[in-house]
């Protein structure tokens, strides 16, 4: 009895070893998010990472939500130091996180033929792909039916203003001391850009619009200056706020939906992020009359039908994490068809996860019936002007495009020698 009361000690013992060991084995890997702000999206992450906790025991996730813009300037910081995050959220528009070996190719840790055919190549470089592309995006043109309709325009049944109309329609808004177009630069490097940008498209043509965004084509092209000078009457009319300048994007929002109120809002189709959260989180509210036009026809225009897709918030993976199997089986557990179609329905956004279109369930149907609508027979055109300028010509942009010439700051002429002087290859 003596000898199998020792046996059963040691046993006893060498299970609580074990035991331990296992515990010490446990893999913490740290995960950093962008929309701290946004509930529905915050909830998603947050629901993938309990989810992969509970399917994989032997490793455990730190996750923290902090704004974008915080977020690319500690990971800049962070990756050089080699003490960035596991897995951090980044968008195609930061080149120089790839460029500069700090991201991990994730062909061997993510089912690839779960990512849309058409997003895999936003986060592609020599034959691997580096980002798991959860959020996509249409550039759209919110209104408010009832203000538009107080200023005495009539939507037309295309939901398509002509170059004329929309002038009319800002004009009209301003004279009503009604701001027509919500919009604000105070804390992002594009918004400023995007009623010109997609007006150029339309103008232009995938092709042209492609060769404008490669330096290939002049801003001093007469289709250019035409859209340009149509877009500077818009300024001088009164289209933006006075608080342009300093406006942040989710203040935009507020301003477009709640206070003091615009007739329309360019913004991609992430405006739900904010948008629908609830009413007393800064949210839209309750049955506010929210409508979707197509951005105006340029005159002449070579696709009044274009518009742009693009790809959002992703999540990457550091090329010098010390637990990549903990981190690759995460992204692995994040990109699948059930979390694209949950993201879809969830958040009212498009993904670049596959996804099962009969599957989707929301809450925000009609929302998604008009979307849909809006963006049948489009032709897509895929990037914003920031997923192709690079260096001088990005930095141009965004204090020319997105700034001083939305703001009134610059004439037609004096934008386009900028942009053609850092853009234009010679």
């Amino acid at each position: 009895m003596r000898l199998r009361a020792i046996g059963l000690a040691v046993l006893t013992a060498a299970s609580l070893g074990h035991a331990g060991l296992a515990l010490a084995q446990e893999k913490q890997i740290t995960m950093w998010s962008n929309w701290p702000d946004e509930p529905a999206k915050k909830d998603w992450v947050a629901a993938r990472v309990k989810e992969f906790e509970a399917a994989n025991k032997q490793c455990s996730v730190k996750l923290s939500f902090i704004p974008k813009a915080d977020i690319y300037t500690q990971a800049k910081s962070a990756v050089r130091t080699g003490q960035a995050p596991d897995i951090f959220y980044m968008e195609p528009d930061q080149p120089e996180f790839l460029a500069g070996g700090f991201l991990e190719p994730l062909d061997s840790y993510v089912d690839l033929a779960n990512l849309e055919d058409w997003a895999k190549p936003a986060w592609a470089s020599k034959g691997k792909v580096y980002g798991v592309p959860v959020e996509a995006y249409t550039v759209e043109l919110y209104y408010n039916k009832d203000l538009v309709k107080k200023v005495g325009v009539d939507v037309p049944a295309s939901f398509q203003l002509s170059q004329a109309q929309f002038l009319d329609l800002v004009k009209k808004g301003a004279a009503a001391g009604i701001t027509p177009v919500s919009q604000g630069v105070g804390d992002r490097p594009f918004p400023g850009g995007q009623l010109l940008f997609e007006s150029l498209l339309r103008k232009l043509g995938s092709d042209d619009y492609a060769k404008l965004l490669n330096g290939e084509l002049s801003f001093k092209d007469p289709r250019v200056v035409e859209v340009m000078n149509w877009v500077k009457q818009l300024v001088d009319a009164g289209a933006y706020p006075k608080s342009f300048a300093t406006l942040k994007l989710g203040e935009s929002h507020f301003y477009f939906y709640n206070t003091p109120g615009a007739l329309t809002f360019p913004d991609p189709s992430w405006f739900t992020g904010r948008a629908f959260a609830e009413p007393e989180k800064g949210g839209m509210p309750a049955n506010f009359p929210l409508g979707i036009m197509k951005f105006p026809a340029m005159d002449k225009g070579n696709c009044p039908e274009c518009k742009t897709l693009a790809i959002g918030g992703s999540f990457v993976m550091f090329s010098k994490s010390k637990n990549k199997d903990c981190a690759g089986a995460m992204l692995k557990s994040m990109a699948t068809p059930e979390n694209g179609t949950k993201w879809i329905g969830e958040v009212s956004l498009q993904s670049g996860l596959k996804s099962d279109q009969d599957k989707i369930v929301s809450p925000r149907k009609d929302y998604f019936a008009e979307l849909n609508a809006r963006n049948k027979d489009a032709k897509y055109f895929f990037g914003t002007p920031l997923l192709y300028y690079r260096a001088k010509c990005a930095d141009t942009y965004v204090q020319v495009m997105n700034n001083a010439f939305p703001a009134g700051l610059l004439s037609v002429q004096e934008a386009a020698e900028k942009m053609d002087g850092a853009c234009l290859k010679k």
